[in-house]
């Protein structure tokens, strides 16, 4: 009997050693090797090859489009339009837009056929506490910039391996040498950031708009060359910096949503770092 007990036990250990023990993969989705072997991988390959090679492989995973719908985003759309013309497209509505730019966002998504709008709005009780007349951006755009936009991309990222970026390498001087995938360092979840635009010049993108006949966004024959919300853009004089007309009086030129640790200014007293662009 002792003999059945103690061979029943060896039994029981074995298939115990046998069988997988189960984990919770809490581990991040990409590391820094992924984004080196992504770019190593596409070292070369023209924009249009690239985007269809990772989309329809699923190389990525789960992915969304950032988009402003500003001056330079019909370049990027009409790409992913080529390729799938439901993947999802988020954009985050501060209820702070030129009224133009969202009839433009209205008018490219009708032209390009594109059926995966994700439109992110606020959260209505951070909004309500911290920003009850709508008059943050006048004294803190860095606070109203964290409730109206950052947190809100923040929570629709959630259901997404990674995001494609419109950002340019030409834009600004931290911009030089934007790889193609990189490491999203605004969260510790490990999502990839890619870049499909990252080499291309504005010689390049004026180019592309004209070669599709891609619709204009309305403000930038008005002489807004770089398009934010309407309280935080201001026109552009002939010969100045084309950046120089956001957040126009205040040392700040990011949005937040490209800068890791974004921080909600009111309550640590502390700056976005200087010298990034959001445009996206």
């Amino acid at each position: 009997m002792a003999g059945n007990q103690t061979r029943q036990t060896e039994s029981a250990s074995g298939r115990a050693a046998d069988r997988a023990t189960d984990r919770i993969d809490a581990g991040p989705r990409f590391t820094e090797s992924d984004a080196i072997r992504l770019n190593n991988l596409y070292r070369g390959t023209d924009t249009p090859e690239m985007l269809r090679s990772v989309l329809a492989d699923k190389l990525i995973g789960d992915v969304a489009v950032v988009s402003s719908f500003g001056a330079e985003s019909a370049v990027l759309l009409h790409l992913i339009a080529q390729v799938d013309k439901a993947l999802p497209v988020i954009f985050l509505e501060t209820h702070k837009h030129f009224p133009e730019t969202l009839a433009y966002r209205d008018e490219l998504v009708a032209h390009l056929g594109l059926t995966g709008l994700l439109v992110i709005e606020p959260d209505m009780e951070p909004l309500a506490k911290k920003d009850e007349n709508g008059l943050r951006w006048s004294w803190d755009p860095d606070g109203c910039c964290e409730i109206r936009k950052v947190q809100p991309l923040a929570r629709a990222l959630l259901a997404f391996d990674a995001s494609i970026s419109g950002r340019k390498g030409f834009q600004s001087a931290t911009r030089s040498g934007l790889p193609r995938f990189e490491i999203d360092r605004t969260d510790a979840e490990g999502r990839l950031k890619f870049n499909p635009l990252a080499s291309w010049s504005a010689e390049d993108i004026e180019a592309y708009m004209t070669a599709h006949d891609l619709p204009r966004h309305p403000l930038v024959e008005q002489g807004y060359p770089s398009i934010g919300c309407a309280p935080c853009t201001s026109r552009v004089a002939p010969g100045e910096d084309p950046r120089s007309g956001r957040w126009k009086g205040w040392d700040k030129v990011e949005c937040g949503i490209h800068v890791p640790g974004s921080p909600d200014s009111s309550e640590t007293g502390s700056e976005l770092p200087p010298g990034y662009d959001p445009a996206f």
